[in-house]
C-alpha cells in the first residue's frame, strides 16, 4: 500500500488533477466557460481522495520521525535469571505437510530446561499431515521432550479455536506461539523469557515479539520484493511504535504471551481474521505492555506463488479492517493519552488506503490535451502533495534497509520499482478485503500454503496445496489493459512524464494476473511433470 501511493498520487497530478485544475483556472475563454455541476462533482471527490492519502503519507514521515527521536528508547539487557518458568510452545498448524517436521525439530533443539517445557502440536489437519504430525511428537515424546499432539475434528475458530483449545491443558506460566513457516533458534526462549523476569518493570510486559527474518528472500523476484515490504514493517512501524510507547500488535507468531495476560484481555477470540491484532489491542486497553526485541530474530519462509501471497494479504487486510470497526470505539472511549488513540487509529486505518487507492485507479486517466503545468498550481498543489504522500514511501523502505543492511542497502533500492507495480498490482485484491471487512461478509481463514522453501533448487509447483481459485485475475487483467490504453493515450498526446509511471500500473497488475494464473498451470511446467492432485489450502 505504501508503495503503489506514490505512483498514484504523482499520476494523479499528471492527469485527471492537471485537467480540472486547468479547466477551472483557465482565462481563455473567460466568460464564456464556467465550472459545472459535473466538473465539481468529480473534481471534489477527487481532492478529498487525494487528501486522505497525503494523510497517510504524513503518517509514514512519523513513524520515521519517531523512529530516530526515540532511538534511545530500547530495552536494557534483562539481569541473568536466578529461576526459570515454565513455558507452554504451541504450533498451530492445519494441512502443513511439507513443514511440520522441520518445526518440531527447531523446538526440540531449545536448550531450554526441559522440565520446563510444554510443547503442544495444534493440528487441525485434515489431510495425511495428521500422521506425520502425529508421528513427530511421538518420536520426540520418545526423547525424553515433553510434547504432545492435540488434533481437532473440526476448525471451529480456525487458528484461535486451536490456541484456545491448547490452552485449556496448556501448563505454562509463558506461552510461545510459532506457525508452521517458522524456524526459531535454540536459544530463542533463553533470550526472551528473561525480559518478563526483569525485576525493573518485567512484571507489567504482556507479551514479547521478535523480528521475523527470512529464509527463502532471493527464491525469486516476488520473495525479494516480499522481504522488503515486510522490513519496512519490523524495523521502522514496529520499532517507531514499541520506542514511543504506542500500541503495536502481536504479529501471530515468533513471540511470547504471559498466559495470564491472554485471560484478563478476555482470551482468544475468533471474531476476526486477525486474531493476534485483535487480543494485542484488548490486551494494552488492559494497561499491560508489550515489548519489541528486532535483535531477536526469528526466520520464516516466505509465500512463493501469487496466489498464496495475496489470500495472505486479504487476510492481513480484512482481519485489519474487522479489528479497527470492533476495537477504535473502545479506544477513543477509553481514557488513554490522545497520542496513542491518534496512533492506534493511523495504525488500524492504514488497510482503508487499498479502497481509496482502487478507485482513483478507476478515476485516473491522462489530462486531454495535456495542459500547461503553471508554477502556481506547482508551488500550492503538486509539491506539497506529491512531497506529504509518495516521498515518504521511498524514506521508509530506505531507512528500514540502511538500518539492516549498511552496507549493501543501495543494492535493495533496485527492487523499488518492482515493489511499487507489486503494491498497485495488489490493490484490487486488498480493496476486495476491506470491502468485505466493511459489509461484514463472511469468510473463512484461508491459510498460506507452504512448501518447505529454503534454496532457489527447489520447485514447488507439483506440490499438492493451492490457495482458493477466484476470479479475480480477470479483473486485474482488465485493468492491465485500461492502462495498456492510457500508455499508448499519453505518448500520443505527448505527457511522456507520465508514461513511465503509466507503465508500472500496467506492469503491476500484469504481473500479478500473469502470475495468479501460472500458479495454477503447473501442470504445464517447463520441467514437464504434472502435479499431483491438490488440496485447496
Amino acid at each position: 500500500m505504501h508503495a503503489a501511493l506514490t505512483v498514484t498520487i504523482f499520476l494523479a497530478h499528471q492527469s485527471a488533477l492537471s485537467h480540472y485544475w486547468h479547466r477551472l483556472t483557465d482565462k481563455t475563454f473567460s466568460g464564456i466557460y464556467h465550472a459545472n455541476a459535473f466538473d465539481l462533482a468529480m473534481m471534489i471527490p477527487y481532492f478529498i481522495v487525494l487528501l486522505v492519502l497525503a494523510m497517510y503519507g504524513l503518517h509514514r514521515y512519523w513513524l520515521v520521525y519517531d523512529y530516530f527521536l526515540y532511538s534511545k528508547n530500547v530495552p536494557p539487557p534483562p539481569p541473568p535469571v536466578e529461576r526459570w518458568p515454565r513455558v507452554t510452545v504451541q504450533l498451530p498448524i492445519f494441512n502443513e505437510r511439507y513443514v511440520i517436521e522441520r518445526l518440531t525439530e527447531a523446538v526440540a533443539r531449545f536448550d531450554y530446561p526441559r522440565e520446563l517445557l510444554d510443547v503442544q502440536v495444534l493440528d487441525d489437519s485434515t489431510d495425511e499431515t495428521q500422521e506425520v504430525a502425529r508421528a513427530c511428537a511421538e518420536r520426540h515424546a520418545a526423547q525424553g521432550m515433553p510434547i504432545t499432539y492435540i488434533h481437532r475434528a473440526n476448525r471451529e475458530g480456525y487458528k484461535a479455536g486451536a490456541l484456545e483449545n491448547g490452552l485449556r491443558t496448556a501448563q505454562g506460566e509463558f506461552v510461545a506461539i510459532f506457525d508452521a513457516d517458522f524456524i526459531p533458534e535454540p536459544d530463542f526462549l533463553r533470550r526472551t523469557i528473561p525480559y518478563f523476569l526483569n525485576p525493573e518493570g518485567g512484571e507489567k510486559i504482556g507479551m514479547v515479539q521478535t523480528r521475523w527474518t527470512y529464509l527463502n528472500s532471493d527464491y525469486s523476484l516476488l520473495t525479494n520484493v516480499e522481504t522488503i515490504l515486510l522490513d519496512g514493517h519490523f524495523v521502522v512501524e514496529h520499532g517507531a511504535r514499541s520506542r514511543r510507547g504506542t500500541f503495536f500488535n502481536f504479529n501471530g507468531t515468533a513471540g511470547v504471551w504471559r498466559r495470564k495476560v491472554i485471560d484478563d484481555a478476555g482470551g482468544w477470540q475468533h471474531d476476526t481474521l486477525t486474531e493476534d491484532t485483535d487480543l494485542s489491542y484488548r490486551a494494552q486497553l488492559k494497561g499491560w505492555k508489550f515489548l519489541y526485541l528486532p535483535q531477536i530474530e526469528c526466520a520464516y519462509e516466505l509465500p512463493v506463488d501469487m496466489n498464496g501471497f495475496k489470500s495472505q494479504q486479504h487476510r492481513w487486510t480484512k482481519g485489519s479492517v474487522q479489528t479497527c470497526k470492533k476495537l477504535l470505539p473502545t479506544i477513543w472511549r477509553s481514557k488513554l493519552p490522545f497520542p496513542i488513540k491518534l496512533e492506534a487509529t493511523g495504525h488500524l486505518m492504514s488497510n482503508f488506503a487499498y479502497l481509496l487507492l482502487a478507485i482513483l485507479c478507476v478515476l485516473l486517466y491522462p489530462a486531454t490535451g495535456g495542459p500547461p503545468v503553471g508554477w502556481i498550481r506547482t508551488v500550492l498543489v503538486d509539491i506539497p502533495i506529491f512531497v506529504a504522500a509518495s516521498a515518504s514511501v521511498g524514506l521508509f523502505y530506505i531507512c528500514a534497509q540502511r538500518e539492516l543492511h549498511p552496507g549493501t542497502w543501495i543494492k535493495d533500492l533496485l527492487f523499488l520499482p518492482c515493489l511499487l507495480a507489486l503494491g498497485i498490482g495488489l490493490s484490487l485484491n486488498n480493496a476486495r478485503a476491506v470491502l468485505e471487512a466493511m459489509l461484514n461478509h463472511k469468510s473463512d481463514f484461508t491459510r498460506t500454503p507452504k512448501y518447505g522453501i529454503e534454496r532457489k533448487s527447489q520447485p514447488w509447483r507439483t506440490c499438492k496445496y493451492r490457495p482458493l481459485k477466484s476470479a479475480l485475475p480477470l479483473a486485474e487483467l482488465a485493468f492491465a489493459i485500461y492502462f495498456s490504453y492510457f500508455v499508448v493515450y499519453a505518448i500520443m498526446h505527448r505527457q511522456f512524464l507520465s508514461v513511465p509511471f503509466l507503465l508500472m500500473f500496467q506492469g503491476g497488475f500484469l504481473y500479478v494476473c500473469l502470475s495468479s494464473f501460472v500458479s495454477r498451470w503447473s501442470k504445464f511446467s517447463l520441467g514437464g511433470s504434472r502435479a499431483r492432485a491438490t488440496i485447496p489450502a
